[in-house]
């Protein structure tokens, strides 16, 4: 189950990522779902994802708070 909603999580951001606004919303409430060591793998993917979308660079803030 808690892996099903990291996925959820990750399908998410994808979906919002046109809007950085939105964007940071979702993280937030991932953050908020996701247990530690998920927030780690999410870490991990949204590192990754923005290399092709850098607009999106700000939100790792929400990663480190």
């Amino acid at each position: 189950m808690a892996n099903s909603m990291l996925e959820y999580s990750k399908t998410v951001l994808k979906k919002v990522s046109f809007d950085v606004k939105l964007f940071c919303k979702e993280l937030k409430k991932a953050m908020e779902l996701l247990l530690p060591e998920e927030v780690e793998e999410l870490r991990n993917w949204l590192e990754q994802f923005i290399t092709d979308t850098p607009e999106l660079k700000n939100s790792l803030i929400y990663l480190n708070g």
